[in-house]
């Protein structure tokens, strides 16, 4: 993992060119009270939100653990991050899954303070005064490595004063240009009683359903060189970091795309849009390398912290 010509780049921008699997058809994310973010492009040309930012971040989050093992996939076996146990000492959730990382209630809120405690003893220095990002980058890095890229708001006020704020580093989103609107419908039947009361679940009830075709289907990637830089981490986390965000973006067009079950997408291609010079590593050589590079780490972070919630 050779990553000295990121080292003068503010950013590294990834876009990979997407399509059905099957069909022509796909259907977007939807938001309340608004239905599919549909908007006008630039050029005039009318765009779609296929997947939002926030869905992106918690998909590369997704494809980074082994649910039927509660566990980090293998290549990233050895990261810290914080596991919640239940009043029975059985796995409940984790810092890699849950909405708000280190912020989650789960971790911050319950009876067992654990987590809370180790934050407000390391940042104690940060009740007054300017937040130091350095210093709480450090922190994360060592509790929850991932939360670096992920990015973090530790919105209590007992945390100085709910200021502790780490911004996105790894970003991403999808969006669709020059779409059409593939309308369609159904009915959900009753054989039984066709009639019936819908608004309990009986009777034959029709829908409409709308989907959309587009030329060009693009995710786009945004990795943020500069802030990684901020944090002052030592060279080797620093690459840590790079490569595990190579790998989430890798991870998730190869086996996270299949976003809704009227959404499966395919890659047609990938490419690094800045620097250009930039060679994406290949999935299997960021799964050979990330093993070492956490192993050569592994004295900078606190392992699993576990926390029981009750």
């Amino acid at each position: 993992m050779n990553f000295q010509s990121l080292d003068n780049q503010p950013r590294l921008l990834i876009e990979a060119h997407l399509k059905p699997v099957q069909g022509s058809r796909f259907q977007p994310t939807g938001f309340p009270d608004l239905g599919a973010a549909e908007f006008d492009g630039p050029d005039g040309r009318r765009m779609l939100l296929v997947e939002s930012a926030q869905s992106v971040a918690n998909r590369l989050e997704e494809v980074c653990w082994d649910k039927a093992v509660d566990q980090w996939v293998p290549a990233l076996r050895g990261l810290p991050y914080i596991k919640v146990l239940d009043k029975a000492g059985k796995p409940l959730t984790n810092s890699v899954l849950e909405a708000h990382r280190l912020n989650s209630p789960y971790i911050l809120e319950g009876k067992d303070k654990t987590v809370f405690d180790i934050l407000k003893s390391d940042l104690a220095d940060m009740e007054e005064g300017m937040v130091d990002i350095r210093k709480l980058a450090a922190v994360v890095f060592r509790l929850d490595t991932n939360a670096l890229l992920h990015g973090l708001f530790l919105a209590k006020k007992e945390l100085a004063g709910g200021r502790l704020r780490l911004p996105r580093a790894l970003s991403g989103f999808i969006e669709a240009e020059d779409v059409r609107p593939a309308q369609s419908g159904g009915v959900k039947n009753d054989g039984v009683n066709p009639s019936g009361d819908t608004g309990k679940g009986f009777g034959n009830v029709p829908f409409a359903r709308t989907e959309y075709t587009a030329p060009n289907i693009t995710a786009y990637f945004n990795l943020d060189l500069a802030q990684l830089r901020g944090f002052a981490l030592e060279p080797a986390a620093r690459d840590l970091l790079i490569a595990l965000a190579l790998y989430k973006i890798r991870r998730f067009l190869k086996d996270g795309l299949r976003l809704r079950t009227a959404c499966d997408l395919d890659v047609v291609s990938v490419e690094v849009t800045r620097p250009t010079d930039f060679v994406l590593p290949e999935l299997p050589a960021l799964e050979a390398a990330l093993p070492d590079m956490i192993a050569a780490l592994a004295d900078k972070f606190a392992g699993v912290t576990e926390v029981r919630y009750a």
